[in-house]
């Protein structure tokens, strides 16, 4: 809930409104994340600027429960320490930037409220392909060029965390009833269950390999809702997971969401993420950065591992009502399942190539074999 007195008063300090009323939207965002307070954005006379609430009282359980520990994913102040250190802009010479932090704001009551720029471009999900190509290009730069500092709040292990606390339905994994409900019998294609049985049976492999690649500084919660376009800078938001990632993770991300929330239709997804790879290793070649191709191949294969939750959850909501991001309008069931279905069965492609590649690396061979 917005704290009315508290943020007219800020507003007016940040804004420079000395009179007149203080208007505020709250923005789609996720309402489950222990860390965030709430997302507005807030109008004082003609100025507006963002302003997202850090709190770790609020009341959150199970995985999206706020976290004291700097290197939990879900870590509450993380984000102010990634604009606080100057991270947030270390790939602005990419193309790639984050809102302009306007006003740290320390409450009483503990919480920490950011005032951030009002980015009004294009959002990422009204993109076409070829700027989430561009994007690619410019992620692969700035992820070539810039060094993982160690910052002791960074996200540590994210996927490791991150996957293990997503369990909802794993148990329906081998239940034959679960696989037999009219919305995945009639829109998972075939051989899915065999596939994602095997992704989850290998985890910790996969998990392994991700931890043992070389490292980059990565947001690690890339994807078309958490970006737009302002003149030719990309602008990203929500730095909240930020962190040590893999070289090829926040790709291996942002490529399959892309299509999960239904921006990029399925049957466009292998060529789209072909020609965002290589425009990925294309901006790491510009960088300077002669990384064995090999690696940043396994790094974006290999992130099919943050997914394995995904089925099990989707078999385990099977019967409720379908709803977006946020939950504020209804998506039909049986487009977001076939869509669903067919990025799974592309991201087993993505987990059969790991597999093949990494022992040619020196990793040792998956469980369940190449």
């Amino acid at each position: 809930m917005l704290d009315i007195a508290a943020t007219g008063a800020e507003a007016r300090e940040v804004l420079g409104h000395s009179a007149g009323s203080v208007g505020a939207a709250t923005l789609t965002h996720n309402a489950k994340n222990g860390v965030t307070a709430g997302v507005w954005v807030i109008t004082a006379g003609d100025r507006t600027a963002v302003l997202k609430v850090l709190t770790r009282s609020k009341d959150a359980t199970g995985r999206w429960a706020a976290s004291d520990d700097p290197r939990h994913w879900n870590y509450w102040l993380r984000e102010a320490q990634v604009y606080d250190s100057g991270l947030a802009q270390s790939w602005q010479p990419y193309g790639i930037r984050a809102p302009r932090l306007l006003a740290r704001v320390e409450r009483a009551d503990g919480d920490v409220a950011l005032w951030l720029e009002h980015v009004q471009g294009e959002p990422g999900t009204a993109w076409p392909l070829t700027r989430h190509i561009e994007h690619a290009r410019r992620l692969g730069a700035a992820q070539g060029a810039v060094s993982v500092p160690d910052e002791p709040w960074f996200s540590h292990r994210f996927l490791r965390q991150y996957v293990g606390g997503n369990t909802l339905g794993e148990e329906l994994l081998d239940d034959d009833a679960a696989w037999q409900q009219p919305l995945v019998r009639d829109h998972f294609p075939a051989g899915l269950r065999h596939d994602m049985v095997r992704l989850h049976h290998d985890r910790e492999w996969f998990l392994d390999i991700m931890e043992a690649l070389p490292r980059a500084f990565s947001h690690l919660d890339q994807w078309p809702a958490n970006v737009r376009s302002q003149g030719p800078d990309s602008v990203l938001f929500d730095w909240a997971f930020a962190g040590d990632g893999a070289l090829g993770e926040d790709l291996g991300n942002y490529l399959p969401d892309s299509v999960f929330d239904l921006f990029v239709p399925a049957d466009r997804l292998p060529g789209y993420a072909a020609r965002a790879y290589d425009a990925y290793l294309h901006g790491l070649r510009e960088s300077g950065n002669q990384v064995d191709e090999r690696l940043v191949r396994l790094g974006v294969c290999a992130s099919a591992v943050k997914y394995d939750w995904l089925t099990a959850l989707m078999l385990a909501r099977a019967s409720e009502k379908q709803v977006d991001y946020g939950g504020e309008r209804g998506v039909s069931a049986e487009l977001r399942y076939r869509e669903r279905g067919l990025t799974l069965a592309f991201l087993a492609g993505w987990a059969a190539e790991a597999r093949a590649l990494a022992p040619q690396l020196g990793f040792p061979e998956a469980p369940s074999g190449r």
